[in-house]
């Protein structure tokens, strides 16, 4: 515990975040084991909001995960995990080693009690057997108590260890003022074990002479066997998902001044340090190959398995493999600020989060589950007066068949296992309910220049206002280059790369959304690069996009750069319209580039010019018509537009803050993707409904059965283990 204190080890689980007064939280992820069902989930949360110190939690019990976020000043990690265990349920930091161990742990445990249940069960059905297969009077009354008591030994370990499981769940809820899933099931064995207890050692007294331990037996069989499967198939998805984000590397070979090479944990690494990466080995960081050329997986961004050819001053992204020769590069971003660190956090807030849809369950949960215990109340009481010989193991059935299990996996499943497949596909969330959003979306905004265009850094071409001998040409570029290295603008990263190398030191720099980035040189003299000044420029090229550089408010260069869809962007664009999505293209470029990329994509709807606001106003628009409006952008202008529309998605290469604004990012920056997200997205809605269909019609056939005396304990168990069964099989298609 104290090991997870270490700030440098909780890293690994850990990322910070700047609330609105500017004041630090750190965000953990734990993995969490043996949660079965949303009151589990509710029980853990206020154990962790009741440590001084946490500001939120947030807990999914689909997903086996917690997400807090707490004040480094008043807690720590040990904390946490403390008061998860002090619940009642095993914790671990959500690493891959973490969650494997505690993945390992649940398993064995699930697969000893199984193991235990089924085996006393079969041995008691021995027991039984002769009470079935004899004819009234052949079983001698003595005999037949001692195959009696015989049963209810071999049920002990059955109640004791195979069962623990449900009543400490339902004990924790009760104890918590829930009435979780483990209630019904657990009050029902209870039932069944003391009244058969009772005709065991007491025949003819007050609880009759019928016992029930074959049949509680194998309830507890088939409803461990049904949990069993569940837990094996979510353990199949986790890794899966781990398999496809698990690639960063521990320790990186960093070069010395000397020349010399020392390895170094990836956690200590900083911008500037130039690594050497080894043949078959990950990429630790977000940089530049500076020696060698290669092929490498980014299968992980893109989810195409194709290699893709990197050359010297290519950009290589952390977690991508390296597959063809060894090569060095030099590291621009580490830690929290990479894609891969990006894309860990991503898939950690959408696991533990729940969807808007599931609050509403939420809240009739506990009337329902109330609803459950008093109709199994008046089923017992109507029995004792028909047949009391059959009203206990009638309000058994009750209780078992009406246990909502299968209700309460109906959507967390089916989510769960679509933003899987998403992240598989190229597309993270970091919101599970833009899943719906995708789904439903009806019109769709999309930003020009980064989005749908990509500029080429080759073929930039200057010209020159200021033809005065203070400047010259190289001069100008590198001052250019320098300049626009601290932006994140498609334009200014193509003319950073054009002529890398450039260095220049600058302060005050500034970046207005829109606008541009400036900073002061070191004569003082204040240099801007960005949106076009109020003039122009002869032999304008209304074909190519352009950002332009001024001294002190007087431009002294324009640079032009040709600009190209991105591959697949008609095909996209043509594939959403076809799907009944309206499609809007607003970009601050001017007004003519806009209307020639729109005219190639057969865009009614295409505006220039627009400020952020411009853009805003557009969506607010949309959306005052009832229309429900996603966004597609990469830039810092279209932040707030992205945190505005009700569905967002950022591009992978865009700013940090579009991606942090956006419910989910396009990781791939391929637009066919958002196509293949989007009718991911509308199946998923039809297994949600397909889920609760399937399981209100269980319960609609087998609740009358139950009340009828149709339906045996045992045979109840086995229906609610199969309706969970077929719930969970059903939402793991979404992840193929």
């Amino acid at each position: 515990m104290a090991v997870l204190d270490d700030e440098v080890e909780y890293a690994r689980f850990t990322r910070w975040t700047s609330t609105e007064d500017g004041q630090r939280t750190a965000e953990s992820s734990l993995r969490v084991g043996g949660m079965h069902c949303a009151a589990c989930a509710a029980t853990i949360e206020q154990a962790l909001r009741r440590v001084d110190g946490v500001v939120d939690a947030r807990v999914s019990a689909a997903a086996q995960c917690a997400t807090v976020q707490w004040d480094a000043t008043r807690t720590r990690p040990s904390a946490l995990v403390g008061a998860i265990e002090r619940a009642g349920y095993p914790a671990a930091p959500d690493t891959a080693a973490g969650a494997r161990a505690l993945r390992r742990t649940e398993s064995r445990d699930a697969l000893w009690r199984l193991f235990v249940a089924g085996f006393c069960a079969m041995q008691v059905m021995m027991l039984a057997t002769p009470s079935y297969v004899s004819s009234a009077r052949e079983l001698a009354p003595d005999l037949k108590q001692l195959l009696d008591w015989g049963s209810w030994l071999l049920t002990l370990p059955v109640m004791l260890f195979a069962a623990a499981p449900f009543f400490s769940g339902a004990w924790r809820s009760l104890r918590s003022g829930r009435i979780g899933m483990d209630v019904p099931a657990a009050l029902g064995m209870l039932v069944a074990f003391i009244a058969s207890s009772g005709a065991a050692f007491d025949p003819g007294g007050l609880f009759g002479h019928e016992v029930y331990f074959d049949s509680l037996t194998m309830f507890v069989s088939f409803l461990l066997s049904g949990r069993y499967l569940e837990m094996r198939a979510r353990h199949r998805a986790e890794t899966a998902l781990e398999e496809s984000i698990a690639r960063l590397p521990e320790t990186a070979l960093r070069e010395n001044a000397d020349g010399s090479v020392s390895p170094i944990s990836v956690l200590r690494l900083q911008r500037g340090d130039v690594v050497r990466v080894p043949v078959g080995q990950a990429f630790c960081a977000d940089g530049v190959l500076t020696q060698g050329g290669t092929r490498a997986d980014e299968s992980l961004l893109s989810g195409e398995s194709a290699l893709v050819e990197k050359a010297i001053g290519d950009n290589v992204v952390a977690g991508s493999l390296n597959l063809g020769a060894p090569v060095a590069m030099r590291v621009e971003r580490v830690g929290a600020d990479t894609r891969y660190e990006a894309i860990v956090a991503m898939m950690r807030n959408a696991r533990s989060q729940r969807p808007a849809t599931l609050h509403g369950a939420d809240r009739w949960a506990a009337p329902f589950l109330w609803a459950v215990l008093l109709l199994a109340a008046g089923a017992a009481a109507v029995w004792s007066v028909i047949d009391p010989s059959r009203a206990v193991w009638v309000a058994v059935s009750v209780l078992i068949v009406t246990c909502p299990c299968a209700l309460s996996l109906a959507a967390p499943s089916a989510l769960l296992s679509s933003t899987v497949a998403m992240a598989r596909g190229g597309v993270m969330l970091r919101r599970i309910e833009a899943i719906e959003g995708l789904a439903r979306m009806r019109t769709l905004f999309i930003d020009k220049t980064g989005t749908l265009t990509e500029a080429q850094g080759q073929g930039v071409r200057m010209i020159r206002i200021d033809h005065g001998p203070r400047w010259s040409d190289a001069a100008l570029r590198g001052t250019a280059a320098s300049l626009a290295a601290w932006s994140t603008h498609p334009l200014a990263k193509a003319l950073a790369r054009e002529n890398e190398g450039s260095v220049a030191a600058w302060r005050d720099l500034a970046e207005t959304p829109g606008q541009g980035m400036q900073g002061r040189a070191v004569d003082g003299s204040l240099w801007r690069l960005g949106k076009s000044p109020a003039l122009h420029v002869a032999a304008n090229d209304a074909d190519d996009g352009e950002t332009w550089l001024s001294c002190d408010g007087a431009p002294v260069a324009c640079f032009r750069f040709a600009e190209t869809l991105r591959a697949g962007a008609i095909a996209a664009v043509r594939a959403l319209q076809r799907d009944g999505v309206r499609i809007a293209l607003i970009s601050g470029d001017t007004p003519s580039r806009v209307e020639r990329i729109g005219r190639l994509l057969g865009l009614a709807d295409r505006r220039g010019g627009m400020t952020p606001q411009d853009k805003l106003a557009a969506v607010r628009e949309a959306q005052a018509r009832g229309e429900r409006v996603a966004m597609l952008g990469d830039g810092v202008n279209d932040a707030p537009v992205l945190a505005q529309a009700d569905t967002s998605l950022a591009m992978g290469e865009g700013a940090q803050i579009a991606r942090a604004q956006a419910d989910g990012v396009l990781v791939s920056n391929a637009l066919q993707d958002l196509v293949r997200a989007r009718a991911l997205a509308k199946k998923t809605l039809r297994v949600v409904r397909q889920n609760f269909v399937w399981a209100a019609a269980y319960n609609a056939a087998c609740v009358p059965l139950a009340l009828l005396g149709w339906l045996p304990p045992w045979a109840a168990g086995l229906g609610m283990a199969t309706s969970s069964l077929v719930v969970v099989l059903n939402s793991l298609r979404l992840a193929r």
